[in-house]
């Protein structure tokens, strides 16, 4: 599945077991070969709410988009599986680009191969999904570059605050399993500072330990005079490594932590021969109104090509019961 296009951290085996560990769904996989190889993977997680049943598709199914026919086989399967457990809904949210740039502008560069999907979703009944469960866009930095020619696309301001970072004591080291209370705390006060809830220890436990273990995720962490100040999480599949978390303390943030950080992280995933750095989240809508607009500045400063996703689409067995479910029920996703 590494391999695979598409390959996404989300559809791994590891994804799936801890998600029946932390969550009460249960994972199943289906793989499609053609001529004795596996070309398309998906990992189907499934959850029961009495007696209704939905399933999630999260960042899947994994094949090659451009396949028009692989991908209408893909669907077609998933669907008999809808239809055969009598589910409200069934979400697919593949990793396909839709555009690049930003919306309505010169840089705006729409993607043929995500326009081909959409339209044939939508002409087999899928529809765009009220409920999105991931970030629908995100930054993304081109690891075949140089480390130079990455740092000099960054603003002026964010290399300042790197060059910052390093004149002011600060020093980056990987963490490991030993060091996930720390990172737990740190994230804690993240939370209470940001105002955002955190789930208890064990879930985040069983995220960091578990896919740190299986060579799918690292910790790096910023220290000041030996004290950790600050952390970055980040998980890695296929060509991709992704910036999933980052927590800093009360304590020297004008010492600019996060910014040394987030770029030790991009040296780390170039030298781990990853082909793209993806900071994992920017605004649906691109102004001070949305609840991520403070994060996206600082990410923007890092200069990454702004990639926007065609967001997850649903496949509803029953319509009726659908619309009902998506007019009364809570949302019960939870954080993927």
């Amino acid at each position: 599945m590494r391999d695979l296009p598409y390959a996404h951290v989300l559809q791994t085996w590891e994804w799936g077991e801890f998600k029946r560990e932390t969550g009460r769904w249960e994972p199943l996989r289906l793989a499609f070969q053609r001529r004795g190889q596996v070309i398309a993977m998906a990992s189907l997680l499934t959850r029961k709410m009495g007696p209704l049943r939905v399933i999630y598709v999260s960042k899947g199914p994994i094949l090659d988009y451009r396949d028009i026919d692989l991908a209408e086989q893909a669907l077609g399967e998933l669907e008999r599986h809808a239809n055969r457990f009598g589910v409200v809904w069934l979400k697919i949210d593949p990793d396909v680009v839709a555009a690049t740039g930003m919306p309505n502008s010169p840089n705006d560069q729409p993607n043929e191969t995500a326009r081909a999907i959409m339209g044939m979703l939508r002409k087999r009944g899928w529809r765009f999904s009220e409920a999105q469960v991931q970030f629908r866009n995100t930054l993304t930095i081109d690891l075949k570059q140089s480390e130079d020619e990455i740092l000099a696309a960054m603003s002026g301001n964010t290399r300042r605050k790197i060059r910052v970072a390093g004149k002011k004591g600060v020093v980056i080291r990987q963490a490991s399993v030993d060091d996930l209370p720390l990172l737990y705390r740190l994230y804690q006060i993240t939370g209470e500072r940001d105002q955002f809830l955190i789930r208890p220890f064990d879930y985040y436990r069983r995220a960091w330990e578990q896919f740190m273990l299986a060579g799918l995720a690292q910790a790096l962490i910023a220290e000041y005079e030996g004290v950790a100040i600050a952390h970055v999480i980040l998980f890695h599949f296929g060509q991709k490594c992704w910036y999933f978390y980052g927590a800093s303390g009360n304590k020297e943030r004008a010492r600019m932590p996060n910014y040394l950080l987030q770029w030790e992280a991009i040296k780390w995933a170039k030298a781990q021969r990853y082909a793209v750095y993806d900071m994992w989240g920017a605004p649906d809508t691109f102004d001070e109104s949305d609840s991520l607009w403070g994060v996206y500045q600082f990410k923007r400063g890092f200069r990454g090509e702004l990639t926007r996703h065609i967001g997850a689409w649903d496949f509803a067995s029953h319509p009726t019961m659908y619309y009902l479910y998506q007019q009364a029920a809570p949302k019960i996703l939870g954080a993927f």
